[in-house]
């Protein structure tokens, strides 16, 4: 919801102000429509629905996948595309990954959103608007701002959105802001803003490789990254999590997972994350399990702790940038 907009008729209209705060307690509870606000005028509720319009994206597209997990394209009301994910698992989580910012001007090589042109940075309300759709369906706990975008470079929409989430039902503790090295606002990170968790999306263990799949390393090599990753350890007294992609015959060999290791070091500042690739149409392959599992264990015995992320909507085009990208050149 655009909330401007919503204060302005408001007070145009002379309503109290607790209106405001009644219209987001609804949304938060997963509200479809004005029409379920029976603490509102039925009047007030009526010009609400004709003027205020109760989310700031339109739904193009969804697609559920056979695991639950179910994606949304959006678009904004300037014609913006945008994808967020809800993601179910069995131990009772709902977790939604959102997008910051309609593309991205990155250019990772792996990642579909990669491909797309750029749109321009979300607003606070778009970011929410995406939760709150999830929201309608069921219930939701965390999230993860791992969608379409770097969050990084639009930090005050995101800083905006996270201060908000909580009212939806996620707490700062459970919402994770995820990087690919935008080294102001790791910066940033460490002194401004809620006091959510932080992944550094690294996929290399040295900086010429990275750099191939990642140019934004020429700008922000690795041991800078670390730098401000262990400054914002210090300073959040959190763990950083990394997150490792595992590309076949690009970065999963067991001297790889050695150099991660010697990296990262053997004490409690990172957890890393191994995450299967969920194919992009960007030419890579993903490691096979065999490959992944011998990378771990090469980490474990190095004296880093790692775990593999659950692969969700593999049939559905759930990696990021995907629905957009297919939705476009049909």
């Amino acid at each position: 919801m655009d909330y401007e907009a919503l204060r302005a008729f408001l007070e145009e209209r002379g309503e109290p102000p607790f209106r405001e705060e009644q219209v987001r307690e609804w949304l938060a509870r997963g509200a479809t429509g004005y029409g379920e606000m029976t603490n509102l005028p039925a009047g007030l509720r009526e010009d609400l629905e004709r003027e205020v319009p109760i989310s700031t994206l339109t739904v193009t597209r969804t697609a559920t996948s056979s695991d639950g997990t179910v994606k949304a394209l959006f678009e904004t009301a300037d014609r913006r595309p945008l994808e967020a994910v809800l993601m179910r698992y069995r131990d009772g989580r709902r977790s939604v990954c959102l997008s910051s910012q309609s593309g991205c001007p990155l250019t990772c090589t792996f990642c579909a959103t990669g491909t797309m042109q750029f749109g321009r940075n979300l607003t606070g309300d778009e970011i929410i608007d995406q939760a709150l759709h999830f929201r309608r369906i069921e219930p939701i706990d965390h999230a993860v701002f791992m969608g379409m975008g770097e969050p990084m470079m639009n930090l005050d929409a995101v800083f905006d959105a996270c201060e908000r989430l909580p009212e939806v039902g996620i707490a700062n503790s459970k919402t994770t802001v995820s990087t690919v090295g935008w080294l102001p606002g790791i910066e940033r990170m460490a002194t401004e803003g809620p006091t959510v968790r932080l992944a550094l999306s690294l996929h290399a263990p040295e900086d010429a490789l990275r750099s191939e799949i990642m140019p934004v390393n020429d700008r922000y090599p690795i041991a800078e990254l670390i730098e401000a990753c262990l400054e914002w350890r210090t300073k959040r007294k959190r763990k950083v999590f990394v997150e490792y992609l595992m590309l076949e015959g690009v970065n999963d060999s067991p001297d790889q997972a050695r150099q991660l290791a010697a990296l990262l070091g053997t004490g409690h500042d990172f957890k890393v994350n191994l995450i299967p690739f969920n194919p992009s149409g960007t030419g890579y392959v993903g490691s096979s399990r065999e490959a992944i599992e011998a990378f771990r264990q090469a980490l474990g015995r190095a004296g880093v702790h790692a775990t593999v992320r659950l692969t969700r909507g593999r049939d559905i085009d759930a990696a990021c940038g995907q629905l957009a990208v297919r939705e476009s050149v049909a």
